[in-house]
C-alpha cells in the first residue's frame, strides 16, 4: 500500500459521492479539502433531490393510507395541509443532515470550501469562496464530484414562475390547481405523486409508450394501475410540442397519435426529462481530462480520468445517474489513490423507484435479456399469495427472479411494491455473492414478512413454493 498520509487531496464536489471520498480519504490519513457551493456537504441528493423528495413522499403516502383506512373500518377527517409547516418540517429534514455532514467534516479534521473551483492546472485549483475572496491551492490529486442539473427541453424553455424543474417542484410554494409533469420518468412520477396527494390535479406526458421506460413493463403495470387513480390523466405516446404563459397558466400543446386534447392550460408545468452531467468545469481544457460526446468525463475502472492526477465519480461519469453508485465511486477513487487493487466492478448496482406501490430492480432485467438475446428463465411470486402483503392490504406488488437455466445463478432481481426499496438489497447481495436460486431458497426468512417473497419466487424455479402451485421442473 502506498504511504498516503502525505498527500493532500481535493475533492470538488460535496454530493454524496464527493463528502463519501472526502471522508474516506481523511480516514485513511490524507490530508483532504472539500469544495462545494452549499454551507454544508450534501449536494443535490441532500438540499435539492433524494432527501427532500422522499420526506414528501412519505407525507403523500400517510395521506393516502388515510384515505385506505376506510376499508379497514377506520374514518379520519378531511386532511388539512398546512403549507407552511409542510415546508418547514422538509427544510428541518434537510437542515439536520447537511449539519450533521458538516459535524462529521469538521471531526475528520476535512478542509470545507464554501465556493466554486475551476483549473489553474492538473494540480492547481482556484476557488472562487463564497465570502466573495478568491484563493489558489495546489493537491496531489483531485477527485471531481460535481454531478448533474435537470436537463432542459429547447422548446420547453419559458420565462415564467409557473414553470418549475425538480428542485423548483420541491420548493412546494403551493399547491396547484393542476399541474402537467412532462417525462414519465422517477422523477416525475415521485412529484407527480405528490402533488396529487397533496390535491393537485396531475396530468403526465410520455413521449414512449410506457412510464418508467428502463423498467421491466411486469413492474411497471401494478404502478400505473394505482397512479390511473390518483393521477387525472397518463398521456402516453405522446410529446408536448409547445408552452405559452397567459394570464390565467401556461397554454401547452400536445402532439400524438391518441392524443384526443390537443390544448390545455395548466396553472404549473413541471419538466422531468432527465439529468445532464455538470462537466463543463472551468479551465479543465487546461488538463489531460477528456469529455466524451454525451458530455460524460472518462475515466477507468479505478475511476481515473486520462489526466493522472484527476480522478471522477458519480454522476459525472456516466449512468445510472444515482447517489448510492457516486459514494461506491468516491471510495474506489480514494482506494486507488491510496494504492490499493481495486476496480469499480459491481455485479448490480440497484435502482429504486419511489412512488406508490415502489419499483425496484437490479441486476439484468428481462427487457435487456430480450434485446442481448440472453437465454433466462423467470420465477414470480405474486404478493397476492403474501400473508404480510395481505395484512398491509398491498396484495398488488410481485417479486421475480432472473435465473440462467444452466447454471441457476441469479441474473436479476425486480421487486414491485410496498417496500420494495427496502427488499432490493437482499437481491443486491445474493448477486454480488454469486447466489444460484438454491441458496435463496434454503435461505430461512422470517415469517410474515415482505422479504419472504424472495425466499419463495425462488422456490417458485424448483415448483416448491409452499403458498403458489407450480407443476415440479422436470
Amino acid at each position: 500500500m502506498t504511504d498516503t498520509p502525505n498527500l493532500h487531496i481535493a475533492v470538488v464536489g460535496g454530493g454524496p459521492g464527493g463528502y463519501a471520498a472526502a471522508f474516506l480519504a481523511a480516514d485513511l490519513g490524507m490530508k483532504v479539502t472539500l469544495i462545494d457551493p452549499e454551507t454544508n456537504p450534501g449536494g443535490v441528493c441532500l438540499y435539492r433531490g433524494c432527501i427532500p423528495s422522499k420526506a414528501l413522499l412519505h407525507v403523500a403516502k400517510l395521506i393516502e393510507e388515510s384515505e385506505q383506512a376506510k376499508d379497514w373500518g377506520i374514518d379520519f377527517a378531511e386532511p388539512k395541509i398546512d403549507l407552511a409547516r409542510l415546508r418547514s418540517w422538509k427544510e428541518n429534514v434537510v437542515k439536520k443532515l447537511t449539519g450533521g455532514l458538516g459535524q462529521l467534516s469538521k471531526q475528520r479534521s476535512v478542509q470545507y470550501i464554501q465556493g466554486r473551483a475551476g483549473f489553474e492546472n492538473s494540480n492547481t485549483l482556484r476557488i472562487s469562496k463564497a465570502d466573495g475572496a478568491d484563493q489558489t491551492v495546489s493537491f496531489d490529486r483531485i477527485i471531481l464530484a460535481t454531478g448533474s442539473r435537470p436537463a432542459i427541453v429547447p422548446s420547453l424553455k419559458l420565462d415564467s414562475p409557473r414553470m418549475m424543474d425538480s428542485a423548483g417542484a420541491l420548493n412546494l410554494e403551493d399547491v396547484p390547481g393542476s399541474l402537467l409533469v412532462v417525462g414519465g420518468g422517477y422523477i416525475g412520477l415521485e412529484l407527480g405523486s405528490v402533488y396529487a396527494a397533496l390535491g393537485t390535479r396531475v396530468t403526465v406526458v410520455e413521449m414512449l409508450p410506457g412510464l418508467l421506460p428502463g423498467a421491466d413493463r411486469d413492474l411497471v403495470l401494478p404502478l400505473h394501475k394505482r397512479l390511473d387513480k390518483l393521477f387525472e390523466a397518463i398521456l402516453l405516446n405522446t410529446t408536448v410540442a409547445s408552452v405559452k404563459g397567459e394570464s390565467n397558466g401556461i397554454h401547452a400543446t400536445f402532439e400524438g397519435a391518441d392524443v384526443k386534447e390537443r390544448e390545455r392550460v395548466f396553472d404549473r408545468v413541471l419538466v422531468s426529462v432527465g439529468r445532464k452531467p455538470n462537466s463543463e468545469i472551468p479551465g479543465l481544457e487546461k488538463t489531460q481530462v477528456q469529455v466524451g460526446t454525451k458530455g460524460f468525463i472518462q475515466v477507468n475502472p479505478q475511476l481515473q480520468t486520462s489526466d493522472p492526477s484527476i480522478y471522477a465519480i458519480g454522476d459525472v461519469v456516466g449512468e445510472p445517474m444515482l447517489a448510492h453508485k457516486a459514494s461506491h465511486q468516491g471510495r474506489t477513487a480514494v482506494e486507488a489513490i491510496a494504492g490499493h487493487k481495486v476496480a469499480f466492478e459491481p455485479n448490480a448496482i440497484p435502482a429504486v423507484v419511489f412512488t406508490d406501490p415502489e419499483v425496484a430492480w437490479c441486476g439484468l432485467t428481462e427487457t435487456q435479456a430480450q434485446k442481448e438475446n440472453r437465454e433466462i428463465k423467470v420465477a414470480k411470486f405474486p404478493w397476492a399469495a403474501s400473508g404480510r402483503a395481505v395484512t398491509l392490504d398491498r396484495p398488488d406488488g410481485m417479486t421475480k427472479l432472473l435465473i440462467d437455466p444452466k447454471s441457476e445463478r441469479v441474473l436479476g432481481v425486480g421487486i414491485v411494491g410496498a417496500g420494495a426499496g427496502e427488499l432490493i438489497a437482499e437481491g443486491v447481495l445474493a448477486m454480488e455473492m454469486g447466489a444460484l436460486a438454491r441458496d435463496v431458497a434454503l435461505t430461512i426468512h422470517p415469517h410474515p414478512t415482505l422479504s419472504e417473497t424472495l425466499m419463495e419466487s425462488a422456490e417458485v424455479w424448483f415448483g416448491t413454493s409452499t403458498h403458489v402451485y407450480r407443476p415440479k421442473r422436470s
